[in-house]
């Protein structure tokens, strides 16, 4: 299939060049010159800006973008895509973006005769190398059946979750409930090793009684707990503060526009929010846990 990629940043470079080995025919374009060659080495074609993108005539184009003002920009803009992509092009945007903004563009797209889907992903740079990502989707039954070869060379999990923009849904809720899980999780075991109890043992009790969550058992917060979790490597690499930040603004803006009270998710949004400001934005998401440490234990 011939398909036009924009965005090749730490996430859509690795998804293109898993394109580029599932046999695709790839034309890029991304505002680095660094990683675009990085992706031109590996066989693809560069161009110019989207609209080049789109007036060569592509099967397909895959977008992955930092924010909803980025999507906005290269699909509507007068140099965007829909300027320029023919009709029936099936546009598939891979950016985690709020729900309505979505919403918005794909119908824009459809008035253009244009199917689009959005499919954020969940698995991180490790996951997009590996081709492991799990992707949530967004679209009609048809446009998702005759996206899935592309997604399947990209992601291992592909999940339709309904109309476009519940592939954005899905992402943003499931993320607000992992920044809330972290939070718990940081404040239960910092209380009980201030209470003077091995954080091990009290990681034991909790993920074999009712307080078992993923961010506890999986991800615990807790240095020395986890061997494979990145608080036993300093909070290093990971799922960064700063994008959880991102992903509950997202939820917590969503939930303002439809006037649905998410208390917990906005108290969780504060709690990023002042980690990130003290200069913490760049460490792995469970190093929230420091917030609640005693300094002395630290």
């Amino acid at each position: 299939m011939n398909i036009g990629f924009i965005g090749l940043g730490n996430m859509g470079a690795p998804m293109a060049l898993n394109l580029l080995n599932a046999g695709h025919q790839l034309t890029v374009f991304d505002l680095s010159a660094a990683a675009l060659a990085t992706l031109v080495d590996a066989g693809a074609t560069p161009a110019a800006s989207p609209a080049a993108i789109a007036k060569g005539n592509p099967d397909m184009i895959v977008t992955m973008l930092p924010a909803a003002a980025h999507v906005k920009s290269v699909y509507l803009a007068s140099e965007g895509l829909l300027n320029h992509v023919r009709p029936g092009v099936v546009l598939l945007d891979c950016s985690t973006i709020d729900p309505l903004t979505a919403r918005e563009v794909a119908k824009a797209a459809a008035s253009h005769g244009n199917p689009m889907l959005d499919a954020p992903v969940s698995g991180g740079t490790g996951g997009a190398t590996a081709g492991t990502l799990t992707f949530m989707v967004g679209g009609t039954p048809s446009d998702f059946e005759h996206a899935r070869p592309v997604l399947e060379a990209m992601g291992k999990n592909i999940v339709h979750c309904g109309a476009v923009g519940n592939g954005q849904v899905a992402k943003i809720a499931n993320n607000m409930l992992l920044g809330i899980s972290m939070a718990g999780v940081s404040e239960a075991m910092a209380l009980g090793v201030a209470l003077g109890m091995d954080a091990s043992v009290l990681a034991g009790v909790i993920n074999t009684s009712s307080g078992r969550c993923w961010s506890s058992e999986v991800y615990n917060p807790f240095p020395g707990v986890v061997a494979t979790a990145p608080a036993a490597r300093g909070y290093s690499g990971g799922f960064g503060s700063d994008l959880m930040l991102k992903d509950l603004g997202l939820a917590t803006e969503a939930a303002r526009q439809i006037g649905q009270p998410v208390l917990l998710g906005g108290l969780a949004q504060q709690l990023y929010q002042s980690f990130s400001t003290q200069g913490n934005g760049a460490m792995d998401f469970s190093a929230i846990i420091n917030t609640y440490r005693r300094k002395a234990s630290l």
